[in-house]
């Protein structure tokens, strides 16, 4: 009760922090808040002494941030956030409307994810169903593609290509159920790739525990062992099912720009950039809402489905050991990234030629030219050393923070579900408002929000292991606590956590290309992969050579990633593999023998 007290208060805390962080905004900006107003309602008009006087006055803005805060606060108890800085409008009403469109197109997207997932790990749960998972080989080519497209460039592609020029689906606005389809794949397709990678990394565990072997001993049909096997797995991604919900609510800001949809994520990057603190801050407070009641729920779900065996220490541990990995395609694609990004060095990615504007790709320009002349072969091969630099540092650092802080649930999990309810839009600005726009600033905002899908992974994986049967036998052979951690649970957690982090790397370098697709990041002419997207998007139908080059190169980067995680393990110390091993003899006589016995 005393543990559960002090999570919900650490949770409060942490809600408060990013609330007040917010109505802080402007006044850490060193920006004048009235200006930015008068900005945001008329663009054209001269923000004169009077106006400026006017507009403080009505809002309230001399008597500090602390009384404003106070008095938007003291308004809640009754359902009222405030009126909107820019509209004038009550929040409430049109912010449970924009949570409503988010969440709605959040769900379809969920279903679409949920089925790519299913796509993904259908080969494992067929091959483990006819019990012919020995010496499988991890897959995940086309998954990865998947994983790697950019959702902004899949919305303009659908956008582009579905919606307009084929005309079967509505491209732009959102005004009933069929509005919902081509920014819900968008979304759910890469979402999905992810979540099947890593549910298809701990399938084999599950089918080779002593209850499936016993079943299949039995005469159980294999479809069955693969309903429960799939069972056995789902609570450990069932955090990062929650954290996908949570993030796709807010953090879909470049999908629903693209598709003009009035969701959370929109307006709240369009109250972050007006700063209209009201909107904001009613925003960042439903997104910390939906985080907590998300994060419960999947933890009533992963309680549900494992059921008494968690809490009596009567699970196996899916940490099994694997078949080498194939070497041949990491090498192979690293060679091919190599191959195109080597050859681009030489040339100069801001050189321009008005004369050769969007040529299409040729012996002298091998990826074309943008809207400038510019060679995309050069900025693409330039911007990779910037992108994939930032994204593998970004990438372990998130890996360490992640296991480090994953060891503390108690302390972790409250703030994963804050961190996770802050777009990584709004963390730009935020960092953007403390240190100033540039090109640091999208690293720093990813670097904030990349370590909490790999900290609820750990905690998952920790959850379970330690309510193994094994390691209750060691713990019984003598064994300490620093034994457990760095001979039993870290050698079961990390492999998969880190095989999780490699296939974030390339959402990773997604992110920082979106916070420059939506202007957050490098500013031209850089090079930035990020960049190089949104300044050619708007020539997508006319030269789509333009778009597609820095697409594929991202795509390749994602297939690389995968390959090179299905080669990641941690070997055990030699005294380490031996004591296990004894102690999972052990386990599996003391479970094994009723199961056996059940069989005869």
């Amino acid at each position: 009760m005393g543990s559960r007290l002090g999570a919900l208060l650490w949770r409060a805390a942490l809600a408060a922090l990013l609330v007040c962080g917010t109505g802080l905004l402007p006044w850490l900006s060193r920006t004048d808040p009235a200006l930015t107003v008068l900005k945001a309602r008329s663009a054209d008009r001269d923000p004169t002494p009077e106006t400026l006087a006017h507009i403080r006055a009505r809002l309230g803005l001399d008597e500090g941030p602390v009384h404003l805060l106070g008095q938007w606060l003291a308004g809640l108890p009754r359902g009222d956030a405030g009126r909107s800085w820019i509209s004038g409008a009550e929040v409430m009403p049109g912010l449970l409307q924009a949570l409503g469109v988010s969440l709605l197109l959040v769900a379809v997207a969920l279903l679409v994810a949920l089925v790519t997932a299913a796509a993904v790990c259908a080969r494992t749960l067929r091959l483990g169903a006819a019990r012919r998972l020995a010496g499988r080989r991890a897959g995940g080519s086309g998954s990865a593609v998947l994983a790697a497209l950019p959702e902004f460039l899949t919305a303009s592609v659908l956008a582009t290509v579905v919606g307009v020029q084929w005309g079967w689906l509505p491209a732009l606005g959102w005004y009933g159920p069929q509005w919902t389809v081509l920014p819900a794949f968008a979304l759910g397709l890469p979402a999905g790739a992810v979540l099947g990678r890593l549910l298809d990394d701990q399938l084999p565990g599950a089918f080779g525990e002593s209850w499936a072997l016993a079943a299949a001993a039995r005469g159980l049909p294999g479809h069955r062992i693969a309903r429960q096997a799939l069972r056995r797995c789902v609570p450990g991604l069932l955090p990062n099912l929650g954290l996908f919900v949570v993030g796709l609510t807010g953090g879909s800001v470049a999908v629903e720009k693209i598709f003009d949809i009035p969701g959370l994520g929109r307006t709240t990057l369009q109250a972050a950039i007006a700063q209209d603190l009201p909107v904001l801050q009613a925003g960042a407070l439903a997104l910390v809402a939906l985080a907590a009641l998300t994060t419960a729920l999947a933890h009533l779900a992963a309680r549900r489905l494992i059921g008494p065996a968690l809490r009596d220490g009567a699970l196996h541990s899916l940490h099994r050991p694997a078949p080498p990995a194939r070497t041949v395609l990491p090498l192979a694609y690293g060679a091919l990234l190599l191959g195109v990004i080597a050859p681009g060095l030489p040339r100069d990615p801001l050189a321009l030629d008005t004369g050769a504007r969007l040529k299409p790709p040729s012996s002298a320009h091998p990826f074309g030219t943008d809207s400038l002349g510019r060679d995309i072969l050069a900025r693409v091969a330039h911007g990779a050393l910037d992108t994939l630099l930032l994204a593998l540092a970004v990438t372990a650092l998130a890996l360490i923070a992640g296991v480090l802080l994953g060891l503390v649930p108690a302390l972790s999990g409250p703030l994963v579900d804050t961190v996770n309810a802050v777009p990584p839009v709004l963390a730009a600005l935020f960092v953007a408002a403390v240190s100033g726009s540039g090109a640091s600033t999208p690293v720093l905002a990813v670097a904030v929000v990349a370590w909490a899908p790999l900290a609820a992974h750990t905690s998952a994986l920790l959850s379970q292991e330690r309510a193994t049967v094994h390691l209750t036998a060691t713990r019984a052979l003598g064994a300490g606590p620093w034994y457990l951690l760095r001979s039993e649970l870290l050698p079961a957690v990390l492999p998969p956590v880190a095989r999780h982090a490699l296939l974030r790397l390339p959402g990773v370098a997604l992110a920082l290309a979106s916070l420059g697709f939506l202007g957050l990041g490098a500013q031209a002419p850089s090079p930035e992969w990020g960049l190089l997207l949104a300044e050619n998007q708007p020539y997508a139908e006319r030269a789509p050579w333009a778009v597609l080059a820095p697409a594929a190169v991202l795509a390749l980067l994602g297939v690389l990633a995968v390959t090179a995680a299905g080669g990641v393990r941690l070997p055990r110390l030699r005294r380490g593999r031996r004591q296990g091993r004894t102690a999972e003899h052990v386990a599996e006589r003391l479970t094994s023998e009723p199961e056996l016995a059940a069989t005869r």
